[in-house]
């Protein structure tokens, strides 16, 4: 069975592929390569001994996505990454982030619904919950007031996958993830953001290597226990295991309504300050890291209840925070071995 990877090239979508294929899929990728490289193609191949299928289109272009969905009529499910993700340029660029996140995701329904796909699995976010009232979060939580425009694309995506089903013949399952870190043991795929890392770890790793100067610390005055935000990380091969679990749940006609969504996480939270200590237990380096100011759109703590995702899928997360780190710490000095 064919499964068409959106954003593949990109982190997670990476690692879901090279799962996908260990599990006997056929993959094909889009990327429009804006935060990723055509490179990691040949990387999974290393790894898994096959190539993906790969073809750099941008899914807001609403002609060359139908055109795609025409050409292959044969695709089983939709895995949908592709997407802006970065939660403070979300809140200086709004815009940017509706036309990008929602459009394409529309285009994609649109290409399904003509050419008879019926599968989505969605690339969402523990951040549609905002501040939850209560923690940890299962997903009966209501869905409240968006913290930033990134939040906000992946609530109105959610809602517009859910119409959709309604009137097309298309089932979901909405993946809200909490915190993906970590890289393949491999050490050939990981977080590669282009240009200055927006996320935590990989500027963690960039800090101690020495590409960065300095790590900022987004605040030290929340009501947590060290003062800094709190996130239930989890480890990114985990995450991308859930997806494939997600597949085999819809082509086996197991889902039990039309759109089913789960929390990944690992139902821990750790401390910005509690990862930089992983961090230098694991890796032996002492971080150059400083505390500012918060970080407009960031919310203070979230970790995950993870119930209805280990007994309805099955699925669990294996890996501790310390396995986290150290393998992101082995992507980051196999990139620098590569130059």
């Amino acid at each position: 069975m064919k499964i068409l990877v959106t954003g593949g090239t990109g982190y997670i979508g990476s690692h879901t592929v090279v799962e996908l294929q260990q599990s006997g899929y056929e993959v094909i990728i889009i990327d429009n390569l804006s935060n990723s490289y055509e490179s990691v193609v040949d990387n999974i191949e290393k790894i898994t001994g096959t190539k993906p299928g790969f073809e750099k289109i941008d899914l807001t272009d609403a002609g060359k996505t139908i055109d795609f969905f025409k050409r292959h009529s044969d695709i089983s499910g939709v895995i949908h990454f592709a997407a802006l993700k970065a939660v403070g340029e979300s809140v200086e660029k709004p815009l940017l982030y509706y036309r990008n996140n929602l459009n394409s995701l529309i285009n994609v329904l649109e290409g399904m619904a003509l050419s008879g796909v019926e599968n989505i699995v969605f690339s969402s976010s523990c951040t549609v919950y905002g501040q939850p009232d209560v923690l940890p979060v299962t997903e009966k939580a209501p869905i409240k007031k968006a913290w930033s425009p990134y939040a906000n694309t992946k609530q109105i995506a959610e809602e517009i996958i859910e119409f959709t089903t309604n009137v097309k013949n298309i089932k979901g399952i909405l993946l809200r993830y909490f915190n993906p870190i970590g890289a393949h043991e491999s050490a050939l795929i990981g977080e590669l953001p282009i240009g200055i890392p927006n996320n935590l770890v990989p500027f963690i790793t960039q800090t101690a290597i020495g590409k960065r100067e300095l790590l900022r610390v987004f605040g030290d005055d929340y009501d947590t226990p060290d003062g800094t935000a709190i996130r239930d990380y989890i480890h990114v091969v985990d995450l991308a295991k859930a997806h494939v679990i997600a597949i085999d749940r819809m082509l086996g006609g197991k889902s039990k309504d039309k759109v089913e969504m789960f929390n990944l996480g690992t139902g821990n939270g750790f401390s910005v300050l509690e990862v930089i200590k992983s961090f230098e237990k694991v890796s032996g380096e002492k971080l150059n890291y400083k505390i500012v100011d918060r970080r407009p759109g960031d919310i203070e703590k979230v970790w995950a209840d993870t119930t209805f995702a280990n007994e309805e899928l099955g699925w669990k997360a294996e890996k501790g925070i310390d396995e986290m780190m150290l393998s992101a710490w082995n992507w980051e000095k196999a990139l620098q071995e590569i130059g």
